[in-house]
């Protein structure tokens, strides 16, 4: 991760803990999720979740919610959509950053890949990895 990358990450959990007290007050039950809320919208400035269903929506945030406070890592949503060439550029990194196609293929899918409105082959956790339905 760079070093700037490492800095905002730390900014951003920082803020999230001077921020509990607040949520606290706000709502007891939900502190750390809202800390976690404002932190990620200070740090994802671009962030727009007003497209997600609700039920979307709502396994996003308390996805990101739970892996910010327990497993220290930060999500954040700015756009799903990204041109061929894009994908392609972002795609040809993770194979010259992994050495392996097929190790890049687990973070990145290739600009062809082909979307026949089935989930990735991981979607389901109670399904055996790399299983196709």
């Amino acid at each position: 991760m760079a070093i700037k990358a490492r800095v905002l990450a730390a900014v951003t959990r920082l803020v999230a803990m001077l921020l509990a007290p607040i949520a606290f007050c706000r709502a007891s039950g939900r502190a750390r999720f809202l800390a976690c809320q404002w932190a990620s919208g200070l740090r994802f400035p671009a962030e727009d979740l007003r497209g997600l269903a609700p039920e979307t929506l709502t396994a996003f945030t308390h996805a990101r919610a739970e892996t910010f406070w327990c497993g220290g890592q930060l999500i954040g949503l700015t756009s799903g959509y990204r041109d061929a060439a894009e994908q392609h550029r972002i795609f040809t990194e993770e194979v010259r950053r992994t050495g392996s196609v097929s190790v890049a293929r687990r973070r990145v899918l290739p600009a062809d890949a082909v979307d026949d409105g089935r989930p990735p082959m991981n979607a389901d956790p109670t399904e055996e990895p790399g299983r196709q339905p």
